[in-house]
């Protein structure tokens, strides 16, 4: 039988996976940062408080997580669980995604310049696909994307209008915009600052296109 107890630790656990604090997360999530808190998990009264099947929604869809990986997580006896091998994906600078030697012809890492980082087992769902994260530098991605945060890309998932993109083109330029239209002659990218001008580019412009999974902070 689920408790009040066994929710919170899922939610804390989940957090940690993803590298966030419950605040952290929450705020990710378009939460109230304190939501998590420890102080919000019992009521004036004493009573036990639960979170909202909203928040869980919410934190399951920015972490990219699912139920499953969740309903894991609440798992009491997961403490004494053996501890996975951890797992790692290829990272690379924003700056140097755009030179050559690092990518093939399709938009998967290729050399062995590339650095690594700790990817969070909770994602293990995707862990077959040729992931890899690219470390956002300068403002131009603000205010949804800042300085450090880590953009988890993944080159075989079918991208779709409205989807946030990683496009490679054929002189080398990289960018991170939303795809706001495709079709045989051109693709049509929307800025995620307000303040940087939209691109219209020839498909014959195209290295390659990949879709962004999730972000890490």
């Amino acid at each position: 039988m689920l408790s009040h107890d066994h929710i919170w630790r899922g939610i804390d656990r989940l957090a940690q996976s993803f590298g966030y604090s419950p605040s952290g997360l929450a705020k990710k999530a378009g939460l109230d940062p304190t939501s998590f808190n420890k102080s919000k998990r019992v009521s004036p009264d004493g009573k036990p408080r639960w979170p909202t099947t909203e928040s869980i929604a919410k934190i399951l869809s920015v972490t990219g997580a699912t139920m499953s990986d969740f309903i894991s997580l609440i798992d009491p006896d997961a403490d004494d669980a053996p501890k996975k091998p951890q797992q790692t994906i290829p990272v690379i600078g924003f700056a140097q995604a755009g030179r050559k030697g690092f990518f093939d012809e399709d938009g998967y890492p290729a050399g062995d310049s590339w650095d690594s980082v700790a990817f969070p087992h909770a994602a293990s769902k995707m862990d077959s696909r040729a992931l890899f994260a690219i470390s956002v530098t300068g403002k131009s991605m603000e205010p949804l994307y800042r300085p450090g945060d880590l953009l988890i890309v993944c080159p075989g998932v079918r991208v779709r209008r409205g989807d946030r993109v990683v496009v490679r083109t054929t002189d080398g330029e990289v960018m991170v915009k939303e795809l706001a239209g495709q079709n045989a002659k051109q693709l049509r990218l929307k800025s995620l600052n307000p303040s940087f001008d939209d691109e219209v580019i020839p498909s014959g412009k195209i290295g390659w296109m990949s879709r962004i999974l999730w972000v890490s902070q």
